[in-house]
Parts: structure tokens; C-alpha cells; sequence
């Protein structure tokens, strides 16, 4: 069984097939098919992708269509967490 980390909420998913484009965390409906949860994605490299025939994907964070896409345990998401989570206390301090 393949498992994994939502990029969006940290939340574990268990995936037992190929993660279809319009496939969403059960736990927050981010987008699963997204540069963020490949195990190509890397910032800072070309495009933000280790797969050189990739091509350029503006919003990292929604679905997307690429053909090289593959889940995987990205080094990045648990920097990728964080990041959210500071979003998250941030968007809390102001809300009415």
C-alpha cells in the first residue's frame, strides 16, 4: 500500500492506485495531482522540477495535467507543512 502526506494539511492518505488529476485530500480538498505532492518537485530547480521534460506549471498548489507526475515522499513537504501551518495562525490571528 502506498502512503503519503497531503502537501495542504500534513494529513496521512493511503493510495492504492495512480492518483487521478482531480483527486482531493479527504481532509482538505487540496489538490492531490499538484507539483507540490510529486516526488519530482523540487524549489529552486529549473521549473521547480527535477524531471526535465516537465513542463512549466504556474501554480505549484492546484491540480494539474503533467504526464511525469508521481506521488511520492517529497523531501520538501515537511518544509511545506510548515509553511502552512504559519499560513494557517497567520489567516487565524485576522479573522472576524
Amino acid at each position: 500500500m502506498k502512503t503519503g502526506v497531503c502537501p495542504h494539511c500534513g494529513r496521512e492518505i493511503n493510495l492504492d492506485y495512480r492518483v487521478g488529476f482531480r483527486e482531493t485530500c479527504p481532509g482538505c480538498d487540496g489538490d492531490l495531482h499538484s507539483c507540490v505532492a510529486c516526488s519530482f518537485y523540487e524549489p529552486g530547480h529549473h521549473n521547480d522540477c527535477r524531471e526535465p521534460r516537465a513542463s512549466m506549471v504556474q501554480d505549484k498548489e492546484r491540480a494539474n495535467r503533467c504526464d511525469w507526475f508521481a506521488w511520492g515522499d517529497n523531501e520538501t513537504t515537511g518544509e511545506y507543512e510548515e509553511v502552512n501551518k504559519a499560513k494557517n495562525a497567520l489567516e487565524a490571528l485576522f479573522k472576524k
